[in-house]
């Protein structure tokens, strides 16, 4: 997949897409108030090794897709296989655990094409991850 349709698939209901330095963040935000309570994004799309240098990201139109899981899900993901030093972290369309935040449940993949389909599916299940999390943490309204 390309980095937009990539990107595109990112617009889920709740979320706020941000970008910036070409990079773009997918943070669940179902009421509004992300400039008062900043909060991580449940997906990222990362196109350079501005953050990182695992990956290689800046060979020529190569993007790491991260996605947030819950750690669980996360290690089923990669087949149980959590230690960084079982993977290339520079291979095309596998998923892998994130390079840095690969213990918080974050997985990742650069360039998905034959796993788009699985990837998407990642997407859904991150995004109602996320949107749980928040539903959560929401202050609960006092009901006289």
């Amino acid at each position: 997949m390309d980095l937009e349709t990539v990107t595109a698939a990112l617009r889920h209901p709740d979320t706020l897409i941000i970008e910036a330095d070409g990079d773009v963040f997918a943070i669940c935000d179902p009421d509004g108030t992300y400039e008062q309570r900043p909060r991580n994004g449940w997906a990222t799309v990362v196109t350079s090794d501005a953050h990182d240098t695992a990956s290689d990201l800046d060979r020529p139109g190569v993007f790491r897709l991260n996605i947030g899981l819950p750690r669980e899900r996360a290690a089923e993901v990669v087949g149980g296989r959590t230690d960084l030093a079982e993977h290339d972290l520079t291979a095309l369309d596998v998923l892998m655990p994130h390079p840095v935040y690969g213990a918080y449940g974050f997985v990742c993949v650069l360039n998905p094409d034959r796993t788009w389909p699985q990837v998407l599916g990642l997407l859904d299940e991150a995004h109602a991850h996320a949107a749980a999390r928040e539903a959560a943490r929401r202050p609960r309204r006092e009901t006289s």
